[in-house]
């Protein structure tokens, strides 16, 4: 395997912040790349929070009356910036988040494509007209901003999370306070400059976007702070259950998107080699470590050999290497202690009755000995165990079987998680009975194609231990706003609701 050094990857991700308009960052905190483990250099100071949320909120006090036509401007510009940089952004994350090329620009093509669905919801931003039951009344809702938001964003997706969160935030009146992983500093300042820039071009206020910097001390102050009043937050089930009582108990607006472990069933009718294809993208692409990669595959038993045979030789021969060069599928895990946790889950599989079918090993590379390739594994299991129920973060995949359908949904929903999930099926009714309230209990059921891959038109999110929250699509943009009921008496009476009679005379 050949690979770059790390010398060329900090040059060249120091060219692109500079295109992108951002400042060269100094400070504490270090940027890394997980293609060679080696440093990208300084990455910025552990920023104050309290500051912050007090430029925020100046910023908001102009934005919230700003008329969300006029917001949908802003978004409609940072989309035309960020197609001006895509392929430089696009190398950015590959650098730093260690995605491969395609996947790189496809993150960023997310980013566009949520620009352009807000810009569109920047002119619908509906209420309701309700009937009344008072003659000469009118019942009505209307929606309305409601302050800085926080995004506190993974390193698995490190710029697209924050603009399905910022697009709509943004078109809806509130400003943003991007926290984003410690491990992925360097993209979000890139995007940062753009926001800034794109706000500079249409004349919005200083402030609607705020990057700080940091560690968990950080969102924990966000999620604390009284004046943050939305605090969306992508990340393990782990941090959830640190920022949701935060929020909670402050009563702010909780947006959770937290992990999964999803799961695909394979029907005796499903085309195997549509399966296979969706399957292994599921399972492998991004080195595993999408919210939504495929974690657990549930075969049908007369099926079952047939693909398990097939999924070893891919999971076999995927291109594993240098996510920017050509012909690559597989990339690096964002560092060696995922890798740890990876070997462990492969060893606990085997304890508790799995077989190691193909991979699990790590892929060494004798001139970045601190970067962490490793070859997909593929366990078959005689059961669904505490290691298959625990999300483990990587291209590992579990096997089992089932004989009936309802024993197959069973297996599936068996686990804390419910993000994505899918079946593989040629049967309408199979479909039709995933999709319903007795199949998936995920936020995502998709059929013949994997969990894996969601457009920006949906809401995405999930139930259980996932967190509950929607971003992105859909109906998702009410989270970002305050719901009012409003009453008008148009009329020269005073009706009470309800047939209540007050009479003072």
């Amino acid at each position: 395997m050949s690979l770059p050094t790390t010398e060329s990857l900090a040059d060249r991700a120091r060219a692109i912040l500079t295109a992108c308009g951002a400042d060269s960052p100094s400070g504490t905190l270090t940027a890394r790349t997980p293609i060679t483990g080696g440093s990208l250099g300084a990455a910025g100071d552990p920023g104050d929070v309290d500051p912050v949320v007090a430029r925020s909120l100046a910023a908001f006090e102009q934005w919230r009356s700003t008329p969300a036509p006029v917001r949908g401007t802003l978004v409609r510009r940072l989309g035309e910036l960020l197609r001006e940089h895509k392929a430089a952004l696009g190398e950015l994350v590959s650098i730093e988040a260690g995605k491969i090329r395609s996947e790189g620009l496809g993150e960023v093509q997310e980013m566009i494509d949520i620009c352009d669905f807000a810009v569109g919801l920047s002119r619908q931003l509906h209420g309701l007209t309700i009937a009344s039951e008072r003659p000469g009344h009118r019942l009505m809702e209307t929606w309305h901003p409601m302050g800085p938001c926080a995004v506190i964003t993974a390193f698995n997706f490190p710029v697209a999370v924050w603009s399905w969160n910022a697009a709509l935030a943004l078109v809806c009146g509130n400003p943003i306070i991007w926290k984003p992983s410690d491990k992925t500093p360097l993209t979000a300042l890139a995007c940062d400059a753009l926001a800034r820039r794109a706000a500079t071009d249409v004349d919005a206020p200083d402030d609607l976007n705020i990057v700080i910097q940091g560690g968990v001390d950080v969102g924990a102050a966000l999620a604390a702070h009284d004046d943050v009043a939305i605090v969306s937050a992508t990340g393990s089930t782990r941090m959830g259950r640190a920022v949701a009582p935060a929020v909670a108990g402050r009563f702010g607006r909780l947006i959770l998107e937290l992990g999964g472990n999803n799961a695909a069933i394979v029907a005796p009718t499903a085309d195997l080699e549509l399966a296979v294809r969706g399957i292994a993208f599921s399972a492998v692409g991004t080195a595993g470590q999408r919210c939504t990669s495929l974690r657990r595959l549930i075969v049908h038993e007369s099926v079952r050999d047939e693909l398990v045979d097939r999924l070893g030789r891919a999971f076999a021969s995927v291109a594993i290497g240098d996510p920017l060069a050509d012909g690559t599928l597989v990339g690096p895990l964002i560092d060696t202690v995922a890798f740890d946790r990876l070997a462990e889950a492969v060893r606990v599989a085997a304890d508790e009755g799995g077989e190691l079918v193909a991979g699990g090993v790590r892929v060494l590379v004798d001139e970045a000995p601190d970067a962490a390739y490793m070859q997909p594994a593929l366990v078959t299991m005689k059961a669904q165990t505490d290691i298959v129920r625990t999300e483990t973060f990587g291209p590992l995949l579990y096997v089992m079987s089932y004989g009936d359908l309802d024993e197959g949904i069973s297996i599936h929903n068996d686990v804390p998680q419910g993000l994505a999930s899918s079946i593989f099926t040629n049967d309408m009714r199979e479909a039709e009975r995933f999709m319903s309230a007795e199949g998936s209990d995920c936020g995502i059921a998709n059929v013949n194609i994997g969990p894996s891959g969601a457009e920006i038109g949906g809401a995405f999110g999930g139930e259980k231990e996932t967190g509950g929250g929607r971003e992105s699509g859909s109906d998702a943009w009410r989270g970002y706003m305050r719901r009012a009921t409003n009453t008008v008496n148009y009329s020269t009476s005073l009706p009470l609701a309800q047939g209540v009679e007050f009479d003072l005379t």
